[in-house]
């Protein structure tokens, strides 16, 4: 089945290609564009963006899936036998409170999440020649998707007039600007290039170059997009302050934000510029995904979209994370000082270009394709286990502590109490796991690591301690503790077993044994997109699946002797062990796959047999069952999940079946595979030569700016520690208890927070001015890599502080560089010695 449908094109997925579609009125469109007819007319746009497409779809699902586990409005968190408000501990708010609101946010949320899957499921069936029902169906599922993502976020973050006519109306505006100006636009430029169409083939083929180049920068820029719609996603259904948990006639009402009652004008502040940010990051994405809109012509406007949702960003930031004018105003002033050190260097830089050169050393075309293949898969993998241990490090499993009795203190990891050892288990491995992410993506611009494969062992490390935080933190015994970590030793049993016997047959039909160098690069080429679509599918599931291992649905026991432990096992056991198996077997499963799939001889013989597709198709199932199981407490809505999981899954495997059979049925012609292969070799080695190291270092510090961005965004909206949940001697509610309880740990927290982020979001407007402006490599860019660092030095901090509640635990994290360090460089001097052999 996925034999063909990945490619003649491995050099081919490198070169710029026109992006996809994924807007309304694209539906049943042509997919021949002015811009890329002369690269090739048989080639879709999402066959040639699949990653950014699974990206997109991962992300979306990562947020619709803990979205739909807790929703908006929290959970209640006591049981309540009376009458006139009958509820269950660990039931969600909204339901009761607004029920056609939830309805309306739940329904729009579950079909988001299942469209992402959809997506992701059918690109690994896309071929590169589909032009027919296929690619039509594929691109009505993504609209569907984002549409739908409006939709819950409208229904989801709307709590009173205000909120509800800001959501609708910025949601409706975009809604309207896609549907209406994108194809005025669109009709404008089509005239326009029939007038200036000149019959030659010359102006055509600098046509395409040029549009090459202008597409390598909106890649940077739909995955900047896709970032800040997520975590806008995210802050609008959980605001900062958090929801209240009971109803007071006249003073609140069980659901709504704290901080709308006690700070009204910075909570609106905060909800228009982070739904601000939303909107014009996914009017971002559209017209950077729409394939017959001008790149070129849309430059000015995309940047000034993706500029709009970054200071959206940081507004909401400045006003959801302090309560007070003052701190508000020092979180604002912290851009100064990062400007300045960015400023001064560059200064630097220029008065002592003629004495030192700062640019990179001469990397052969094809020397630098193959570090960038490991180098992007290694960067996307700490990238997101970074974000998920730094998320899970400041909001611990088991949940904090409400108040001060019995011995511990409000803002105190429950498992400290209850748990001690288990607790400094998951503490360790995870913090193990952030850190050597951090070290990982700094040491990514050394050429000697990335040839050497020390990094990708030091990866391996690194997902082996997100297993361990993943096992001590999910549950409270040693035997489920267990049982997790065997599903992952079943996992990489079982490829073994399949692998074995697949191997038994010497004469296997799928091996190709004639075409010399050229037929054996094509196989090497297609072995390699598969790798990256089953990498992208694994790193969705367990990115999903880690952060609601440790925080199930239906939220956590907060007093008495069962403090720490999930609600819905003592509500609903039967419904609660069904959402941790499945939800635990889609994680280990997925972290197997990945290590796996790091490994070239062993990922080889798993694609060739199928064993990897069946684990990733296992993964996904036991992905929809959790969240069926978790996503509601109520079995009518259950069923309705499991109606939609059956629907969703009979067409995959029925579109799955159609394609097997076509491709059984028509083999494409030689000459013409060859001549695309031909072209696309040529066409790669133009664009490789063309890239230049600044456009791979822009990519490098985009994404790690956006890394920084995305967890200190919502971290800084829920700080570690909790919140205060009602008013008391001293506090308010909503504020953060931490400030209360130890000040100049908080502070520490917050301000190494605050400057990673207002850091993050410098570097990356000066990126995006630099592409504006279209600035050469006269101007390095190592003053804003040295600010990255510092970046990233601030963000460790901002972990040491808010992840403990003692300065000795503080110094451990802090003090676990040096072990990571000393492990990359013993892997490094150790793999050192046999590649001159190899030269």
């Amino acid at each position: 089945m996925a034999d063909q449908n990945d490619e003649e094109s491995g050099k081919a997925g490198k070169k710029n290609p026109p992006p996809p579609s994924i807007s309304p009125m694209d539906i049943g469109a042509s997919t021949s564009t002015s811009a890329s007819a002369s690269t090739s007319t048989s080639t879709s746009a999402e066959y040639q963006l699949k990653k950014y497409l699974l990206l997109l779809a991962t992300l979306v699902a990562t947020v619709t899936y803990a979205a739909g586990l807790n929703p908006p409005g929290g959970s209640w968190l006591e049981d309540d036998t009376d009458t006139s408000s009958r509820h269950l501990a660990g039931d969600s708010i909204l339901r009761e409170t607004n029920y056609i609101r939830y309805i309306v946010f739940y329904c729009f949320n579950a079909i988001s999440f299942a469209a992402s899957l959809v997506v992701s499921l059918l690109l690994l069936l896309l071929h590169r020649g589909d032009q027919g029902w296929l690619l039509k169906l594929t691109r009505a599922v993504m609209v569907v998707d984002l549409l739908s993502l409006m939709g819950a976020y409208a229904a989801g973050g709307s709590h009173d007039r205000f909120t509800t006519v800001c959501a609708a109306g910025l949601v409706g505006a975009t809604f309207a600007c896609i549907s209406f100006v994108v194809p005025c636009m669109i009709f404008k430029q089509d005239k326009a290039a029939t007038a200036t169409r000149s019959p030659g083939d010359n102006h055509e083929h600098d046509h395409h170059h040029e549009h090459d180049h202008e597409q390598s920068k909106h890649e940077i820029l739909l995955v900047l997009a896709i970032f800040v719609a997520t975590i806008a996603y995210v802050a609008g259904l959980n605001p900062p302050g958090g929801f209240w948990r009971s109803t007071e006639e006249g003073h609140h009402t069980a659901g709504n934000p704290v901080l709308q009652g006690f700070h009204p004008i910075r909570y609106k502040f905060f909800f228009f510029s982070n739904t601000a940010a939303f909107v014009t990051s996914l009017l971002a994405i559209t017209f950077t995904a729409y394939e017959k809109v001008d790149l070129k012509a849309v430059k000015v406007p995309l940047c000034g979209l993706i500029i709009t949702g970054i200071l959206g960003l940081a507004g909401a930031y400045a006003a959801g994370s302090c309560r007070d004018s003052k701190h508000t105003g020092y979180v604002l002033a912290l851009i100064v000082p990062v400007l300045g050190c960015i400023f001064l260097q560059r200064f630097l830089a220029i008065n002592l270009q003629h004495h030192f050169s700062f640019g990179s050393g001469s990397t052969g075309s094809g020397e630098r394709n193959d570090l960038e293949k490991p180098r992007e898969v290694i960067q996307l993998l700490a990238t997101l286990a970074a974000t998920v241990a730094y998320q899970a490090g400041v909001d611990p499993p088991g949940g904090v502590w409400a108040d001060n009795r019995e011995g511990h203190i409000v803002g105190d990891p429950i498992l400290l109490t209850t748990h001690p050892g288990r607790y400094r288990v998951f503490f360790y491995f995870n913090s193990a796991a952030f850190v050597a992410s951090l070290v990982i993506m700094v040491m990514l611009q050394s050429e000697r690591l990335v040839r050497g494969h020390a990094l990708e062992a030091a990866m391996i490390l690194d997902l082996f301690g997100l297993i361990g935080a993943y096992a001590a933190g999910s549950s409270r015994d040693t035997s489920t503790s267990i049982y997790t970590l065997a599903i992952a030793g079943g996992v990489l049993v079982y490829v073994v077993i399949h692998v074995v016997f697949f191997t038994l047959d010497h004469h296997h039909p799928g091996s190709k044994k004639g075409g010399g160098e050229e037929a054996k690069k094509e196989e090497e080429d297609m072995m390699e997109k598969k790798r990256e679509v089953l990498l992208l599918l694994a790193i969705l599931a367990a990115t999903l699946t880690y952060q609601a291992g440790l925080t199930p649905p239906g939220g956590l026991w907060e007093n008495g002797r069962r403090a720490g432990f999930p609600v819905l096992l003592d509500k609903y056991p039967r419904r609660y062990k069904a959402f941790f198996y499945c939800n635990a077997a889609s994680f280990m499963a997925s972290v197997a796959l990945i290590v796996l799939l790091l490994n070239p001889t062993l990922y080889g013989p798993g694609i060739k047999c199928y064993a990897l597709f069946v684990c990733m198709v296992a993964g996904m199932f036991g992905l929809i069952g959790a969240y069926a199981a978790g996503s509601s407490l109520h079995l009518g809505t259950s069923i309705v999940d499991l109606a939609l999981v059956i629907a969703v899954f009979a067409i995959v495997v029925y579109v799955a079946i159609i394609r097997h059979g076509q491709q059984q049925n028509k083999e494409p012609p030689k000459g013409e595979a060859e001549g695309s292969k031909n072209q696309s070799s040529t066409t790669t080695t133009e664009t490789t030569h063309g890239q230049s190291s600044d456009v791979m270092m822009a990519k490098y510090l985009m994404l790690v700016g956006i890394l920084a961005a995305s967890v200190t965004y919502l971290t800084g909206l829920k700080p570690p520690g909790g919140l205060w949940r009602e008013d008391g001697a001293g506090h308010d509610a909503g504020n953060p208890v931490l400030y209360d309880v130890d000040r100049h740990r908080y502070n520490a927290f917050f301000y190494s927070n605050s400057t990673s982020f207002m850091a993050s979001i410098t570097v990356i407007a000066l990126l995006l001015s630099r592409m504006i402006l279209g600035s050469k490599s006269n101007k390095p860019l190592w003053p804003m890599h040295t600010a990255m660092l510092l970046d990233m030095l601030a963000l460790l901090g901002a972990y040491a502080a808010g992840s403990a509640r003692d300065w000795c635990t503080s110094k451990d994290v802090a003090l676990l560089l040096f072990p990571v360090l000393a492990f990359v460089l013993l892997l490094f001097f150790w793999k050192k010695g046999p590649q001159p052999a190899n030269t």
